[in-house]
């Protein structure tokens, strides 16, 4: 028996993405023991090489000639940037079709968290997200989606980083409901005990509210994490920001949340960007309030405060006072609220940054 739950057995994956039916084949062709497959797996996703060279179990030709026809990941770094402060670090990735997307790797507390890109872009258009003012060009493969996990696996083995990768959010590019069969492909994979092995509790999915997404999601993975954009509890404000609420408002949220609990009776994310003079106020947080309270289950929703980070748009982020004072006077009315630290913002990597300047 191996570590990580992979066994030294023949494997049938069913074509769980290229990357490991390309391996599959190369190994097969080249008439290699079918036990050797979990060793190559082990290698690849547990022990994390950035190359077939360094695999040992197998021999120095068959190295080399896999390192040489078969890809380890499905994309190239093009720029890895790094934060002043070493606790973010953000990715530019060519894909084979020449699109370019982001991802970020984030420092919390004592392990580290990778946020994952979906899309190209993004369909949705909210005006605050710079990837939605790039547009929609394509949907992830769910190989491309793992892959990001892969990429900084492999870097964080590579610059000997202390602590380990213990968390994945889908809340980089793109809105993963609008991608679900990849996402959904691509969750399966990171929580395959032969492959990433993560724990389904270790992983988040942000929507900006979509009611089909939330509830497949609650049947398909009810141990996921799901966090919702909700920005702002005043349905016109909140489409004035973003295009979703026109077809799905508040009131479709809640209905979608409390099916969600019925499900699932897990802990929901409320994603609240702080945005100076417009959502700050007394008056907000009351809407905010009586939107929780108006819930199935108030109980199991937490609200996430979170200072509006720069992009190309005419807003401005809320006052540090301004939000201390606003999450005072939910504690009052009862709502569990915390004010989220924001990484990364000096390279364009927090939470609405990822934009793929390159993407022309």
């Amino acid at each position: 028996m191996l570590e990580h739950g992979i066994c030294c057995r023949q494997f049938d994956f069913k074509d769980i993405n290229m990357q490991i039916g390309l391996i599959k084949k190369f190994l097969e062709e080249n008439k290699v023991p079918p036990y050797r497959l979990g060793q190559v797996m082990k290698a690849v996703y547990a022990d994390s090489v950035d190359s077939f060279s360094d695999i040992t179990t197998i021999s120095k030709d068959l190295r080399q000639k896999m390192s040489a026809e078969v890809p380890l990941l499905s994309f190239e770094a093009e720029e890895i940037l790094a934060s002043d402060t070493g606790e973010s670090f953000k990715a530019g990735l060519r894909l084979a079709g020449g699109d370019y997307i982001e991802t970020v790797l984030l420092k919390q507390k004592d392990s580290w968290s990778v946020c994952i890109s979906s899309q190209v872009g993004c369909a949705m258009g909210c005006r605050f997200c710079a990837t939605g003012a790039l547009g929609f060009k394509r949907n992830l493969t769910s190989e491309e989606i793992t892959d990001q996990v892969l990429f900084w696996k492999q870097y964080m083995k590579k610059n000997n980083f202390e602590n380990n990768l213990k968390s994945i959010v889908f809340m980089g590019m793109g809105e993963p409901m609008n991608n679900y069969k990849e996402v959904k492909r691509a969750i399966e994979i990171l929580t395959d005990e032969n492959t990433f092995n993560f724990g389904m509790r270790h992983i988040s999915v942000s929507t900006s509210g979509l009611p089909s997404g939330i509830k497949q999601l609650a049947k398909d993975f009810p141990q996921i994490n799901l966090a919702i954009s909700l920005i702002v509890a005043d349905n016109a404000k909140r489409s004035e920001l973003m295009r979703v609420n026109e077809r799905f408002d508040l009131g479709e949220i809640k209905k979608a949340l409390d099916a969600y609990f019925k499900t699932t009776n897990r802990k929901v994310f409320l994603e609240y960007i702080m945005f100076k003079d417009y959502n700050d106020s007394e008056a907000d947080a009351d809407n905010l309030a009586d939107f929780v309270k108006s819930n199935l289950r108030p109980d199991l929703l937490h609200v996430n405060l979170i200072s509006y980070n720069t992009t190309s748009a005419n807003f401005l982020p809320s006052d540090k006072a301004a939000v201390e004072k606003f999450k005072e006077y939910l504690g009052k009315k009862r709502i569990s609220a915390t004010i989220r630290k924001s990484l990364g913002e000096e390279i364009k990597a927090a939470c609405g940054q990822l934009a793929a300047r390159k993407n022309d």
